[in-house]
């Protein structure tokens, strides 16, 4: 065994996807090198230099997790590999092994862990808006904006499963195994989470997400292309800059743990309705067609997400504050990235 297998290390799983990139990059130039990644599949050759062992392979595999606790020192995991959310909803089985045991998993393999070094593992758990679930459009309308604690019923299978993880989270690391003795239960996890509002991003193609019509919009324009939005003009939600969320994703892993007061927190940026993300888009595209066809099976699902949500305590406990409000993250982000990404 090599010298550097021992050394203090960040665990990142769904490591190809756009989080895992950027996380990989922002914490190899913040100097940590000792960076395992996973993923299902050979993890991107431009962020392997930047990692200390990657991984192809399924959480589910025990001989993998067995692999990470023989090999190496995890002191904080980046739990970011999912059964995304209109998948799930095709195969909500398959979606509960990926989400809900390979959560379980993993936050066994943290505990393991602790026990070995004695120290907390931190667990960085990205939840999302679908754990919400409002009865209809006017309870939605008079919601306002919506805490962690209100209208947790969801009604998607990739919405229950975040939820769940969320209190198993919350479980293994204030009550685990509470009726053994204290020398059976010596370790922790230091379980912290985000539920994530909407993502935009500049970078990644949109694939079908129940909120990806902000962003189908904006990359149908570029590539001139009709679009037909699949929810109603005035649906409203909140939303977020890529790169707000893996910022977000660090300062919540870094923040004391004295300082949090919950172990699932909101975060938001803004919060346009369909019709205003349209007219943006035309402001930059103006040539481009969009048009409002309301799909009334996704339309019925997002109708139950917040219009907004409150964010108080991530402010308050760790000073959460996005860098890109609604018109940052068009002129400076999403427009100048998608203009070079379709070379335009």
């Amino acid at each position: 065994m090599s010298d550097h297998i021992r050394k203090p290390a960040t665990l990142i799983t769904g490591a190809n996807g756009e989080v895992g990139h950027g996380l990989i990059e922002q914490l190899s130039q913040d100097g940590e090198r000792n960076i395992i990644a996973i993923d299902l599949k050979p993890v991107d050759e431009s962020i392997r230099a930047s990692c200390m062992a990657t991984i192809a392979g399924d959480i589910l595999d025990k001989s993998l997790l067995d692999r990470l606790q023989s090999e190496f020192e995890i002191h904080t995991v980046f739990h970011l590999a999912a059964l995304l959310s209109t998948r799930a909803e095709f195969t909500p089985e398959l979606a509960h092994q990926v989400n809900v045991e390979g959560t379980l998993h993993l936050l066994k393999l943290a505990v393991e862990q602790s026990r070995w070094h004695g120290n907390p593992v931190k667990f960085l758990f990205p939840s999302s808006v679908a754990v919400y679930g409002l009865p209809d459009v006017s309870y939605k309308k008079k919601a306002g904006r919506v805490s962690e604690r209100e209208w947790t019923v969801p009604v998607t299978m990739y919405g229950c499963n975040k939820l769940y993880c969320e209190h198993l989270g919350r479980y293994y690391a204030t009550h685990y195994r509470q009726l053994a003795a204290d020398s059976e239960r010596r370790g922790g996890v230091d379980f912290r989470s985000i539920r994530f509002p909407g993502l935009i991003s500049a970078v990644t193609v949109p694939s079908g997400g129940t909120s990806d019509y902000a962003s189908e919009m904006i990359h149908a324009a570029a590539q001139e292309k009709p679009y037909a939005c699949f929810v109603r003009e005035d649906v409203r939600m909140p939303f977020m800059a890529m790169p707000d969320a893996i910022h977000a994703l660090l300062t919540l892993a870094s923040a004391p743990a004295a300082s949090l007061t919950q172990t699932v927190y909101n975060i938001t940026s803004f919060n346009p309705s369909a019709g205003e993300i349209r007219d943006i888009v035309l402001r930059e595209f103006p040539h481009a067609t969009i048009s409002f066809s309301p799909d009334d099976k996704r339309q019925a699902i997002v109708d139950t997400w917040p219009e907004d949500v409150d964010d108080s305590a991530a402010r308050r406990d760790w000073g959460f504050t996005p860098g890109y409000n609604l018109a940052r993250a068009f002129d400076e982000y999403l427009i100048p990235g998608i203009r070079r990404l379709y070379n335009i």
